[in-house]
């Protein structure tokens, strides 16, 4: 049986797996790339990253069918810490070229220890804490930055000489029989992806649509941009490489002593943290299209070793990308062998089939990330936008905004933060207290909702200390006491009823608060009743003295 879901979660399907694996790893190239000339790295630096990274998440991680590899959003926080890196180089006694590249192998091997702590803490869980809002604008905010990225390859790079004297790669757009060619290409690609899954699902349609538009520029002797003059125009000399092998400069050059450690340490936590935020999320999108679940804790656990392990080897951070998992599950890719099968292809064609790869036209890629922006885009969104509450609607625009203005981050921290102040203002109105008087003139307040930081204020408001009889009741049987504000407002409204000179009674109250109550001060056992024979409260308490019929009980 064990034996059987091993195999299950390694590959359902292999056939399946290892074209979805290939597909992606098409995808994977220029976007890797582009991302190097972000960070101002090699593109070998960043292809070695996403095989390593790709490669030990999908065998170790903690959710089959995800595909890791050098992303964007772990790229552009190394940006500032290499070039100042390089500047720091050119300070030691022994100037040493290039210091800002050891800087980063540094940073994403911290980055990887770091992450490997978060896994072995049992941090990935609070990915749950992700209100359902968040989730929905992240994906729209995603497939928004994917496109505009697409859109941006309808350019091409054209090298320039400034006033300064340095030079430049500046955009230039597409026009003419050049601008039809590109669109003509993207849409022939795209209409294969939409229309060959209606004959067959047994091959990937991205990959079929790749390999037929590279035929129809090949053979037709088209002029267009390819992976190859992409890279070159990036200033690159091409896809060309060996196996990544550990980097022993690192260790010669890179001085081992605090002021490394602290220069590196907050790059290193912000791209762990990034790194995390966008894998589980991803984890979550997988999760949700394919009806199952991931383990966030062994997620952290892989990524992290997956980015160690990239920098002892020489190569750059990385982590979850939806959009090429988006792809791999769209082409039927489910076990852990697409993204094995997606890594080693990668590597593949880096020491073998460089040359072939080159030739692939940059407008099949395009048209291939353009189908998976219309298959992750949540259109749903749309529909319910205007029936689910205001609160969450704004939620979910806002976090689609700051995801393609800012980063995704800081959109999912956002959203959170945005999600919990609505939660805990809803909160702290919920809370009542009814009102009633015993035979013998007590007064009892019966209270109802959440008591926390929220909600002290408006608790506060509903007691008459002054005017209230003598004997005072608070009954808290249908209220939690949450947190430490919430037993301070207890604590400081009993001192009141007794500066009048009232005599005042908690019950209902839960075993932790009274254990916490009773420590700040003896009186509080002579006010809290503990002696109590409520089924609600020993139900809400401990339901296991709730063992009585029903009609035995006092209410």
């Amino acid at each position: 049986m064990m034996f059987s879901q091993t195999r299950k979660n390694f590959t359902q399907n292999p056939k399946n797996d290892i074209l979805a694996g290939i597909t992606v790893s098409l995808a994977m190239i220029p976007e890797v790339v582009a991302f190097a000339f972000v960070a101002q790295i090699d593109p070998l630096v960043a292809l070695s990253g996403a095989f390593i990274v790709g490669l030990i998440a999908a065998i170790f991680g903690g959710r089959p069918g995800l595909i890791s590899g050098a992303a964007g959003a772990v790229a552009v926080i190394f940006v500032n810490l290499i070039s100042e890196g390089h500047e720091r180089g050119m300070l030691f006694d022994t100037p040493v070229e290039n210091m800002g590249y050891f800087y980063l192998l540094a940073a994403v091997i911290l980055m990887g220890l770091i992450q490997i702590g978060a896994g072995v803490l049992k941090l990935g869980r609070f990915v749950r804490l992700i209100p359902h809002s968040v989730m929905m604008g992240f994906v729209n905010g995603l497939a928004i930055v994917i496109f505009l990225a697409q859109v941006r390859m309808f350019s091409h790079k054209e090298l320039q000489i400034g006033e300064d004297g340095l030079k430049r790669y500046i955009n230039i757009p597409m026009e003419g029989t050049e601008l039809y060619t590109m669109l003509a290409l993207v849409g022939l690609t795209m209409a294969i992806i939409w229309l060959l899954p209606k004959l067959t699902t047994k091959i990937p349609s991205a990959l079929i649509a790749i390999i037929v538009t590279s035929g129809v520029v090949i053979f037709g002797g088209l002029d267009v941009s390819t992976v190859g003059s992409y890279i070159i125009e990036g200033g690159g000399e091409g896809l060309k490489g060996e196996l990544p092998t550990p980097n022993i400069e690192l260790w010669q050059n890179l001085p081992i002593n605090f002021a490394t450690f602290k220069f590196i340490l907050p790059y290193a936590f912000l791209a762990a943290s990034v790194g995390l935020i966008e894998s589980l999320m991803t984890m979550n999108l997988v999760d949700e299209l394919t009806d199952t679940r991931g383990n966030g804790n062994r997620e952290c656990v892989a990524q992290g070793a997956g980015n160690m392990v990239s920098g002892l080897f020489g190569g750059t951070g990385g982590c979850g990308m939806i959009g090429q998992t988006v792809i791999n599950i769209n082409a039927g890719g489910r076990g852990r062998l697409s993204g094995i099968a997606m890594a080693l292809t990668l590597l593949t064609f880096i020491l073998f089939t460089a040359q072939y790869i080159e030739q692939v036209p940059i407008a099949a890629l395009v048209g291939v990330m353009f189908m998976m922006v219309i298959e992750t885009f949540a259109w749903s969104s749309f529909r319910i936008i205007r029936k689910i509450p205001v609160a969450d609607a704004f939620v979910l625009v806002t976090v689609s905004a700051v995801t393609v203005i800012y980063d995704l981050a800081i959109a999912v921290f956002i959203g959170v933060i945005l999600s919990a102040l609505v939660f805990a203002w809803k909160n702290a109105t919920m809370i009542r207290a009814r009102k009633r008087l015993k035979e013998d003139g007590t007064k009892v307040y019966e209270i109802w909702g959440p008591l926390f930081f929220g909600s002290v204020q408006n608790f506060n408001n509903k007691f008459d200390v002054k005017n209230d009889p003598q004997n005072v009741v608070i009954d808290f049987v249908e209220s939690r006491v949450s947190d430490h504000s919430a037993m301070e407002a207890i604590f400081n409204l009993v001192n009141k009823y007794e500066a009048e000179g009232k005599t005042i009674k908690l019950k209902h109250l839960s075993e932790d608060c009274k254990t916490l109550m009773y420590k700040a001060s003896p009186k509080f056992e002579e006010v809290i009743i503990d002696a109590i024979d409520d089924p609600r409260y020993h139900l809400a308490a401990d339901p296991e003295k709730f063992t009585k019929p029903l009609s035995e009980y006092k209410l």
